[in-house]
């Protein structure tokens, strides 16, 4: 599709839609997650949804009763990928895997990269840790695609992204506090209580790329405001304008936030439906704002 100086590749988490990325010409290895139906029965599915209302539909599944939890990508999944790239003739790439504070995918690709590389001494393999998930890790990959396109070397394209990874301010509102108690993040006693009181925990993602609550508001209304605060305080990045937003079948405060980027700071923000790896994690009807700063996250 180009004569470009390095192939992008990044796994299913970046939560860039099917259609961006065959017409970007972007490899892509899908994660793999577990739907537990109410009656205990287990479907083991791939991240690799090609239309909307197969997002949809999975949050409705939750929504009735069945849980979902997720398994880091193989080391075998990850050697097909990177084989079947090597084999069509390319040599440098840049790969994005989700964060290394949430998974080791990083370690399962690079062992599976160098595996390659023993049969293909010319392939390279760049493994970019993002140091977050979702739409931050796809904003690093649109970064990365930029460089592409540009004609910039895979070295180029790693060391702009790892130079940016931390300036990626992350709002993430959870929606059923019940999902953060399945995963461990909060007690039972804290989702029993929080669900009472229309609490709504507001999680960023740390220096080491790992979730951690920033703070807590009462309500919905209150969360936006939250963001809108952080936005007005630190402006994006005049250098990317980049603004992310995302939710989990919960499209109406993303509608708010993203009218409010356009008229405040007329940046046309990126607005998408999360995949199921990290939704898995914040359950239906959760919300998040992601943008680049001059500042370094969680810093203001």
């Amino acid at each position: 599709m180009g004569n470009y100086q390095f192939t992008l590749s990044t796994d299913s988490t970046c939560d860039l839609y099917h259609a961006f990325i065959v017409e970007n010409d972007i490899k892509h290895v899908s994660l793999t997650f577990t739907v537990e139906a109410k009656n205990g029965e287990l479907d083991s599915r791939l991240d690799n949804f090609t239309e909307y209302e197969q997002y949809v539909d999975f949050y409705n599944e939750l929504r009735a009763g069945a849980f979902s939890r997720t398994s880091m990508l193989n080391y075998e999944a990850h050697y097909r990928h990177f084989l079947k790239i090597a084999e069509e003739g390319a040599e440098d790439v840049v790969h994005f895997t989700i964060s290394s504070g949430l998974s080791p995918t990083k370690d399962v690709a690079a062992k599976a990269a160098a595996d390659v590389k023993k049969d293909y001494p010319k392939f390279n393999v760049y493994v970019v840790d993002p140091l977050t998930a979702t739409v931050g890790q796809g904003a690093l990959v649109r970064i990365a695609l930029k460089c592409r396109n540009e004609g910039k070397s895979a070295q180029e394209a790693y060391d702009l992204c790892n130079s940016v990874r931390l300036h990626i301010q992350h709002y993430i509102v959870a929606g059923d506090l019940s999902y953060l108690k399945k995963g461990g993040r909060i007690s039972s006693a804290k989702a029993m209580l929080g669900t009472m009181l229309n609490i709504k925990p507001i999680l960023s993602f740390d220096k080491e790329g790992k979730l951690f609550p920033l703070t807590k508001v009462k309500g919905a209304r209150k969360a936006i405001s939250f963001i809108k605060e952080k936005l007005e305080h630190e402006a994006p990045d005049p250098a990317f304008n980049y603004v992310f937003i995302v939710h989990t079948d919960n499209e109406a405060p993303c509608e708010e936030l993203a009218n409010y980027v356009r008229e405040r700071f007329g940046i046309e923000p990126f607005v998408s439906i999360m995949g199921p790896v990290i939704g898995s994690h914040v359950g239906p009807g959760a919300f998040a704002l992601g943008y680049l700063t001059k500042s370094e996250r969680n810093e203001f």
